[in-house]
């Protein structure tokens, strides 16, 4: 997801609270603010609270999903304030932007943006309390420093626990341009400590979406036309209705729904109604058409995302070109899409995991006709995101459900219905084209990229011909380009499209690397040394070098093994990785191992690093390998995990990944296993069959090994 959708917030907005991250520190129109009206306790902002018992509460309005925002936003948090994260606990903010500025999670921001604002506000906090143990012992606040919670006096060694000082500290007027710790002292940032909602997790303590229960509240399934854009004709409820625990079966412009007490039974009942759909106006609609249209759609000048140099047309050398083909992609978040609504004349309350609360609260209060205050979303963990509940049409759905219903209700999406009313990743077809120095370097670079246009849907009046983040990774390539034209053309089908894990680095990389593994080969060159050959950044060449050392680039593989290697830079980060192949039996793909070397600033804990490259390279690599979504007669034909497999136990790869400290701030990390793997993969594949792999998935040109 583009950086430019999201704020960037300055330290003086950050410390108004405007931010939608984690930690502030209180100003009101500009001027100070003082706490004295809460002596209880060290508030200085909504986000954080510090009580007499030295308990350390944050507020957190970003949302955990498994890619470890809290631990790693405490870490920061704890780290300039000075205190041990076991005195740190989290409370997940409701939506509510007027409090907490912007609440959305996506596009591996979180750590990236709350970095520097965190840092000042936890160190601004950590100096007030200083200030008031110092005044408490009379003596020069440069005389006493902190640890693990408390200040303490250099000279007499006296020392007083932060609980101790909040009444002091919540009447002191809040410092500016306060010094942050020297990274040379740090006690947190840089170390592998356990995740803070780890323990919950394991013993099943954490509270998820679907976990919300509450006195009366009934039970509902969904069943949506299965055409795109098709509506509900009529519908037959006689049967469903007389099965016990069938209250209602309410009928919505496009869906049908059947409330219960209890999910078996809704499944039942949703089974036998009589069901008629209006399949109008992509009844017809099939992947063979949406592919020829994109294929046609490159053949065509787009509109120019990046033109530099001279073009590609008669210039000299030898030309190559290609045709890349990707598919559309499911999200398949391992906790189902659910969402709990109480809708009254007056009031909407809405339990769910969302990462767009801020949007999702304005768009009910639209589709209700209330005051926006009038709506509350209560936050809870999410069992995946991976950029399907950045979308909020199920919680309008489950709210237009919810005003048919007295009392509350619980929406629960079964699989299939998932699957086949998603919002996809957009399939694209790349045309790329490059002509081949003396040298055998690129002399002229041309990309022309067909697709779907998720920002001209989201943000119209940032679209101007143009999608920035289909065209990421491939506008601003990590190799060094000095004839370059890139070209967009949007091609909409009907089919519903939006963010997915790695956003437009993963589509577009797929792409590049691959190309780049074209050039390398058509100039007789290794395919490491050749991108050596095009890079300037030493922070590449670093992650470039390590990944082909760690991995044994070149040495002698066992047989039927080959590898293949990719090169990014995204999210704010570098990353190299190398993947490697066998070919079973001589004939069927198996993903062995994965080597990736990463350089994302500073490391805030290596051990969330290590599970976030597993974890991406995991998802990537069954999207890779087989996923897809196909249409035909305008409908989606997968249904499960058993036509739209992930990689089991038994098939995943061993990743290794080397974590190389390159910068003075973090990158992100969420993303950036699964941006990479498919081309490493593609071109593992290359080097041990001489097939080039130029559409995904894999599954779909030749066989791949399952277990």
């Amino acid at each position: 997801m583009p950086e430019a959708l999201f704020p960037t917030v300055d330290r003086r907005a950050f410390l108004k609270g405007g931010t939608g991250l984690l930690f502030a520190i209180g100003f009101a129109d500009g001027a100070i603010v003082h706490a004295a009206e809460a002596p209880a306790h060290f508030e200085p902002s909504a986000f954080i609270r510090l009580s007499p018992d030295g308990t350390v509460t944050l507020t957190m309005t970003q949302v955990e999903m498994g890619q470890g925002a809290q631990t790693g936003l405490a870490m920061i948090i704890a780290e300039e304030l000075d205190v041990d994260l076991d005195q740190v606990q989290i409370e997940q903010a409701m939506a509510d932007e007027a409090r907490y500025g912007p609440q959305m999670t996506g596009g591996s921001t979180s750590i990236r943006e709350g970095w520097k604002p965190m840092r000042t506000a936890g160190a601004t906090a950590r100096a007030m309390l200083v200030s008031a143990a110092a005044a408490r012992w009379k003596v020069d606040a440069t005389r006493c420093s902190t640890h693990a919670g408390a200040v303490i006096h250099s000279l007499t060694e006296a020392r007083i626990a932060y609980g101790e000082l909040v009444a002091d500290a919540a009447k002191l007027p809040i410092p500016t341009d306060v010094p942050l710790k020297d990274p040379g002292t740090f006690r947190l940032i840089g170390h592998a400590i356990p995740r803070i909602e780890g323990s919950d997790k394991v013993s099943g303590r954490a509270q998820f979406g679907i976990d919300v229960a509450m006195p009366g509240c009934k039970i509902a399934t969904v069943a949506a036309c299965p055409v795109f854009g098709g509506t509900l004709a009529s519908v037959d409820e006689t049967a469903a209705l007389a099965m016990p625990g069938v209250s209602q079966v309410i009928r919505l412009r496009n869906a049908v729904a059947v409330i219960t007490n209890g999910m078996a039974s809704a499944r039942k009942g949703m089974d036998a109604l009589k069901i008629q759909w209006n399949e109008a106006p992509h009844a017809e609609l099939s992947s063979a058409k949406i592919f020829a249209d994109l294929d046609a759609a490159t053949t065509k000048p787009g509109v120019i995302a990046r033109r530099a140099g001279r073009s590609i047309e008669g210039a000299p050398g030898t030309r190559i070109e290609a045709l890349y083909r990707q598919p559309f992609l499911a999200h398949t978040p391992i906790e189902p899409m659910n969402c709990t609504v109480h809708v009254t004349d007056s009031e909407c309350r809405i339990w769910t995991g969302t990462q767009s609360a801020t949007e999702a609260r304005k768009a009910v209060a639209r589709q209700l006709g209330i005051a926006l205050e009038k709506v509350a979303i209560h936050i809870y963990l999410m069992g995946g995101g991976f950029g399907r509940r950045l979308e909020f049409d199920g919680i309008q759905q489950a709210v237009e459900i919810g005003r048919h219903v007295d009392g509350p209700v619980q929406i629960i999406w079964t699989r299939e219905e998932d699957i086949q009313h998603d919002m996809y990743r957009p399939a694209y077809a790349d045309r790329i084209a490059a002509t081949l120095g003396a040298d055998g370097k690129p002399a002229t670079w041309h990309h022309r990229i067909a697709g779907s246009s998720i920002i001209a849907r989201l943000y119209p009046k940032a679209y101007q011909g143009v999608d920035f983040d289909a065209v990421e990774c491939a506008a601003e390539p990590a190799y060094d380009l000095a004839n370059i034209q890139v070209e967009f053309a949007r091609v909409e089908s009907g089919v519903p499209t939006s963010w997915w894990r790695g956003v437009g680095p993963t589509r577009s990389l797929f792409v590049v690397e691959s190309f780049i593994d074209e050039l390398a080969h058509a100039a007789g060159m290794d395919p490491v040394d050749y991108r050596r050959s095009l890079i300037s950044d030493p922070r590449l060449k670093v992650v470039l070098e390590t990944a082909a050392k760690e991995a044994r680039w070149g040495a002698r593989l066992s047989r039927h093994h080959a590898q293949g290697i990719a090169l990014m830079r995204a999210f704010g980060s570098y990353a190299a990785m190398v993947a490697e192949i066998s070919m079973e039996e001589g004939k069927a793909v198996r993903l062995r191992r994965v080597t990736v070397a990463i350089d994302c600033g500073v490391p805030i804990n290596p051990d969330m690093i290590r599970a976030q490259m597993e974890g991406g390279v995991v998802f990537g690599a069954s999207a890779a390998l087989a996923g897809e979504i196909t249409v035909q007669k305008g409908r989606v034909e997968q249904a499960s995990f058993a036509d739209y497999p992930a990689l089991r136990i038994s098939e995943a790869p061993i990743v290794e990944t080397h974590i190389i400290a390159g910068g003075d701030a973090p990158g992100g990390v969420g993303e950036v296993g699964t941006a990479g793997i498919a081309p490493a993969i593609a071109n593992a594949i290359f080097a041990a069959t001489g097939k080039r792999i130029r559409q995904l998935p894999i599954n779909g040109q030749m066989k791949v090994w399952t277990g």
